[in-house]
């Protein structure tokens, strides 16, 4: 029964679908799924398809949606903070994959043409595929990972520049004048192409943008038919529709509307693709499958282990540790949808044919199969590798140096791994209260920012273990990790233990999940900076004194805020808190737990944490805000009203000895609590009043510099 062009690409989609879901629960991208329902509906499985030319239809228009938003998001200022790294590394691989795959291909009696498609075809990684990975493994903003985007950037700059060289190549070939005089006529188009797209960069699209984005619909309407247009012409002139699509990207990508337009095409994007994968698998020979195994088992051990050795030994010369350079390295060991892309552009020019198709696809679907696995326990991985690795490291690893030597620093408060948004700022309030600190992190404009503040700074991946080796532990009394990446979080926490840190270690979590994992581990501290961010939301939205904000004419305005714990009014009652004699302004309401307390007399005490509204003209609230915030001197180490434990030993000449914790007075004489009792192998935890001591009785005691003097007469600490 023959089957409607209709229902027959329901059945399409519908193995699809199946197909995705199983690749989701196997942990592959959707990628192979879709090679495999290709494979199924093709005539080496199913028979289902039919209509090639509608399936054929749909990957192109895919393609030139995908190429346009490769052009309209193409980042060129990651590759300039990444350095020259991602130039070095991007161009090294393509030209040393390149030429080592094309000898490998003749070696192995391919006719050149077709090697230089295969080796070409071999440089190419993935980008969608890395970067859904890394987001994934939350590495996406890991040193690593940055350098990674920064070289992948760089190879798809290298494949639009492959496909622009098939047409250039394609049109001298076939063209009836001499081949130079028809490559200098395409050089001239492109040239013509390329002004007359500026020429609209700047004049006619940013207003005519700025017209339609009045309704998203239109917006994105135009987008795509922006795209279409570029890509038809540039098929008129005798170059890739792949090349305009991209180039249509380019036109756009100056534009504010950019990131809007992109989000709301990668839906299609993906939706079209499946289409040219499905395609793929479909036309695959798989007669000559058989003997193409040997071939493609080869040009896939040189991917997944040559690829990422030539990104370690550039990166590793380039002063970068082996750790960054092997994570790297991982990225790369694949080929991608742009190899297939330039193969498949290959084979409608009659460059190559469908067997050698058909081993570039099989390479594809071996190699991605495995990097996903690599790079998803990629630090598994490295631990097993590292003892091997060290060839590829330089004796001083400059670029990821530790600055140790940079300056001096006597004490350290608090090592802060992460200086992100909320690392700066409990790194801005740690300063506040007078804390000594240290900041880590591999992000060149946290590092600057931290400099600018006079905080000294470590540049390091957290991710590596050589990095926990140069913190400055010996004197630190925390650290602290706001990375809230678990897998670097638990590494670091396991491996401060093992070196034997007897400081505290403080982790940040994003979820109540995340939060209790850390809990399981025994942290001394799990902070939640997104639970306590939103209890202090709804304190704020609650409260009755939003009454007050009405619009008036009268010159008064209300302000709200919030008393920080090191706030020098913090424990003080409203009378000693100089509003109204230094800033012309009161307080008018304070809410507290939800409770709001309206005129509050001058005797009300405020809290950390209190939210205040104070009145006034609103030229001095500002004023009356900054004096609010002012932090009062910070209790130090040494000052008497620190809090500690210690242990204190009943001796046999001890006048406590035989009596009773209430006979003792021990809280009124000596102003500290006796958290616990070791007598012999016996604990005694939160002992009763009635607890007799015993000669040899050791006491957990809890209190101040003070109280710890008093506990010297009759107790051995």
């Amino acid at each position: 029964m023959t089957m409607s062009s209709f229902s027959e690409i329901t059945a399409i989609l519908v193995l699809a679908a199946v197909a995705g879901v199983a690749g989701l629960r196997l942990r592959q991208p959707l990628i192979i799924a879709f090679l495999a329902a290709g494979i199924l509906a093709g005539p080496s499985g199913l028979g289902i398809i039919q209509s090639y030319d509608q399936i054929e239809l749909f990957a192109h228009i895919g393609i030139a949606v995908l190429l346009f938003i490769v052009g309209l998001k193409l980042d060129l200022a990651l590759i300039r903070t990444t350095g020259a790294v991602a130039l070095a590394t991007g161009l090294g691989q393509v030209v040393f994959t390149s030429i080592i795959g094309f000898f490998i291909a003749l070696a192995l009696g391919m006719d050149a043409v077709s090697a230089a498609y295969v080796a070409v075809a071999l440089t190419f990684s993935s980008t969608i595929i890395i970067v859904k990975l890394l987001s994934d493994k939350k590495e996406i903003d890991s040193l690593h990972g940055r350098i990674a985007l920064g070289f992948l950037i760089v190879q798809d700059i290298m494949a639009i520049l492959a496909l622009i060289g098939l047409a250039t190549f394609d049109t001298g070939r076939s063209a009836q004048a001499a081949p130079h005089v028809a490559m200098a006529l395409v050089i001239v188009k492109v040239t013509v192409l390329i002004l007359g797209i500026g020429i609209l960069m700047r004049y006619v699209l940013p207003g005519l943008l700025k017209r339609l984005a009045a309704s998203s619909e239109l917006l994105i309407l135009f987008a795509i038919t922006w795209a279409l247009l570029v890509s038809a012409l540039c098929d008129r002139l005798g170059l890739s529709k792949e090349v305009g699509a991209f180039l249509a990207g380019i036109s756009l990508a100056s534009t504010e509307y950019r990131d809007a337009i992109g989000a709301r095409l990668v839906t299609l994007r993906d939706f079209l693709l499946v289409f040219f994968f499905i395609d793929l698998g479909a036309r695959m020979e798989w007669s000559a499958v058989g003997d193409q195994l040997g071939q493609a088992s080869i040009f896939s051990l040189f991917v997944l282990v040559g690829n990422p050795l030539i990104v370690l030994a550039i990166m590793g010369a380039m002063g970068y540790r082996r750790r960054t350079g092997f994570l790297a390295g991982l990225t790369v060991a694949q080929i991608s949808e742009f190899s297939l892309i330039v193969a498949a552009a290959g084979l409608a020019l009659g460059h190559i044919s469908p067997q050698t198709m058909g081993l570039i696809t099989l390479v594809g679907v071996v190699t991605i199969l495995a990097s996903t696995y690599m790079i998803l326990y990629s630090g598994r991985l490295y631990e097993v590798f590292s003892p091997w690795l060290g060839v590829f490291e330089r004796s001083n690893p400059y670029r990821e140096a530790q600055c140790n030597d940079c300056f001096v620093m006597p004490r350290v408060d608090v090592v802060l791994v992460g200086l992100g948004g909320y690392g700066r700022e409990l790194a801005e309030n740690l300063l506040e209260r007078g804390r000594q600190i240290i900041g880590v992190d591999f992000d060149p404009q946290a590092l600057d920012y931290c400099r600018s503040r006079g905080i000294p700074v470590l540049y390091g991946d957290m991710g590596d273990p050589e990095t926990h080796d140069g913190l400055p532990l010996a004197h630190a009394r925390w650290v602290v990790s706001t990375v809230r990446n678990p897998d670097v979080d638990l590494q670091l926490l396991r491996h401060l233990r093992e070196k034997g840190y007897t400081g505290r270690v403080a982790l940040t979590a994003r979820t109540k999940e995340e939060a209790e994992l850390y809990l399981r581990a025994n942290p001394h501290v799990v902070l939640r900076p997104f639970l306590d961010a939103a209890e202090q939301g709804a304190d704020a939205l609650t409260g009755a004194w939003h009454d007050l904000y009405q619009e008036t004419d009268w010159p008064v305005s209300f302000r709200e805020i919030r008393i920080k714990t090191g706030s020098a009014f913090a424990g003080h009652a409203i009378r000693d808190v100089p509003l109204r004699s230094e800033a012309g302004v009161s307080i008018v309401a304070v809410s507290r737990a939800g409770r709001v307390s309206f005129n509050p007399d001058p005797d009300f005490q405020l809290f950390p944490s209190d939210r205040i509204v104070i009145m006034g003209p609103p030229e001095d609230l500002r004023q009356a805000e900054a004096l609010i915030h002012r932090v009062v001197d910070p209790a130090t180490e040494e000052e008497t009203g620190s809090v500690s434990l210690v242990e204190a030993r009943v001796p046999a000449t001890s006048a406590q000895a035989g009596r009773t914790l209430e006979q003792t007075g021990f809280r009124q004489v000596y102003g500290a609590t006796v958290i616990g009792i070791r007598r012999g192998k016996e604990y005694l935890m939160s002992p009763g009043p009635g607890v007799r001591l015993e000669e040899g009785d050791v006491l957990l005691v809890m209190g101040t510099a003070d109280s710890f003097e008093q506990l010297r007469q009759d107790f051995e600490l």
